[in-house]
């Protein structure tokens, strides 16, 4: 797991791009409505997701929950601070996630 300097409340953030390639309909909808309560929707079936660790055990465990795994595919892509830093993104489309870096108080 790659940490990134990133701090909400004192807790460490985690950046993951998570991808998912679900046949079934019912299935691919409960994981995008998982997905859109940790993260923000980049592309169909592609999320970027600035989360805690407790946050990211607790996304996974959900997840396994609603996935068939002799059917479906999810990966989960850590990016780091530095290589966070250098993603492009060309055409339409939200700009990259910011996690959080202040809290006001």
């Amino acid at each position: 797991m790659v940490k990134i300097n990133f701090f909400l409340s004192r807790k460490i953030m985690y950046f993951y791009v998570v991808v998912y390639d679900i046949p079934c309909d019912k299935r691919r909808k409960k994981v995008f409505n998982l997905l859109s309560g940790y993260g923000t929707w980049v592309q169909y079936s592609v999320f970027e997701c600035a989360v805690s660790g407790r946050q990211f055990d607790e996304l996974r465990t959900r997840l396994r929950a609603r996935v068939n795994l002799d059917e479906d595919n999810i990966r989960f892509y850590p990016v780091s601070a530095r290589t966070l830093g250098q993603v492009e993104t060309w055409g339409l489309g939200p700009p990259v996630t910011k996690p959080a870096t202040s809290v006001i108080v």
